[in-house]
């Protein structure tokens, strides 16, 4: 546990973080750590240690972030929406979603997320993250009517990420929804580090005009000081064909809304894993698919064996500070663009098991034969 105002110098290749820690659950140091991005709009990255994206966790540790994080939301007024952003939050805002379903019972929760695909479907709004290379967020209706429902009479909305900085792009999905269904009555924010500034929590509420809470596993300040001389080299083009990836994606996923729990198969991909005893595994989501491989690893893990999971990204980070290692690959949703893995190179595993929505995969996507893994389709 950190004290209360604890100070921190982090010193990037990109430049210099000053940070402070009002309050904490976990420390600091165990639950994330720094990076610097290849990205002029803004050059540091917090690296989160439990979230299973840039860095193997145990299934565990994310089980119990997400605890963590849904105790304190489930006396939430309802209906409620919970949204998680794409793609770096859609499998811990899916956690906390199926946290809150099992630590309350109650059946009037839709879980949804945002997604950077363009499907062949009705949309319910879109929203900009204005520092992320790939800026357009898209939100669909809900295909279920009961999942309808609860979306256009919410009167909570739960928005999931993994932290605040700004919280524009929170503010600007808010803005956007209460813009079409203006009888939400409260929003909670809920994250794993809240780096937002009184002043800017004030601003918020006062822009979006309904109950507005804040909840997290860390909250503090930073400042974030560029170094004039830092150059991340040319920013990689990340936004994709732009066309219709209905083909590709499956229909029940968080895209579409989620009313309830997806449990995947368990036994079918065990055996199509063809494990042996006492292996070291690592399971690998890919992208925005990263819950159900999640789900998968903690199962695994259950059953006794040695697991870490995490998940590519298309988000570019440099080598150095918390990114240990690099790997770069052609994406598996057939848009020929560059994607990531890191801090996996210099870790040893027995096994890697790739988690894949999309099939069949394009000829270009060799991450499997990269990493000599086994590709297993949901």
């Amino acid at each position: 546990m950190n004290a209360p105002n604890e100070q921190r110098l982090i010193r990037l290749r990109a430049g210099t973080l000053e940070l402070s820690v009002r309050h904490a659950k976990m420390p600091l140091d165990e639950l994330c750590a720094f990076g610097s991005r290849r990205n002029r709009k803004r050059g540091f990255l917090v690296i989160s240690k439990v979230l299973g994206k840039h860095i193997p966790v145990r299934p565990s540790l994310m089980q119990h972030t997400h605890v963590s994080l849904a105790r304190d939301l489930v006396r939430a007024p309802g209906p409620v929406l919970v949204v998680a952003l794409a793609e770096t939050a859609v499998g811990l805002g899916q956690g906390v979603y199926e946290e809150i379903l099992r630590q309350s019972g109650r059946s009037d929760l839709l879980f949804l997320h945002s997604t950077r695909y363009r499907l062949e479907r009705p949309l319910a709004l879109s929203f900009r993250e204005s520092h992320s290379h790939a800026t357009e967020h898209l939100l669909y209706l809900p295909t279920e009517p009961r999942a309808q429902h609860i979306f256009e009479t919410a009167r909570t909305l739960i928005l999931v990420d993994d932290e605040l900085t700004t919280g524009r792009t929170l503010e600007g999905l808010t803005v956007e929804y209460l813009r079409i269904y203006p009888r939400l009555h409260t929003v909670l924010f809920a994250c794993l580090t809240n780096w937002l500034s009184g002043e800017r929590r004030a601003e918020i509420v006062r822009r979006l005009g309904c109950g507005v809470e804040f909840h997290q596993l860390l909250e503090g300040s930073l400042e974030f000081i560029p170094d004039p001389a830092f150059d991340p080299g040319p920013a990689p083009d990340l936004t994709g064909r732009d066309d219709f990836k209905d083909a590709y994606l499956g229909v029940e996923s968080g895209r579409l809304g989620l009313c309830g729990p997806r449990t995947p198969d368990f036994e079918r991909l065990i055996r199509e894993a063809d494990l042996g005893g006492g292996e070291r595994v690592l399971v690998l989501g890919t992208g925005e698919f990263a819950h159900p491989p999640y789900l998968f690893a903690r199962r695994l893990e259950e059953l006794g064996w040695d697991v870490h999971y995490q998940s590519t990204t298309r988000s570019p980070v440099l080598a150095g500070d918390g990114i240990a290692s690099a790997l770069e690959f052609i994406d598996n949703y057939h848009d020929e663009i560059a994607n990531y893995v890191y801090n996996l190179v210099d870790k040893k595993y027995d096994r890697v098991l790739i988690g894949y929505e999309t099939r069949p995969l394009p000829k270009s996507h060799r991450l499997p034969q990269m990493l000599g893994a086994t590709a297993l389709f949901f």
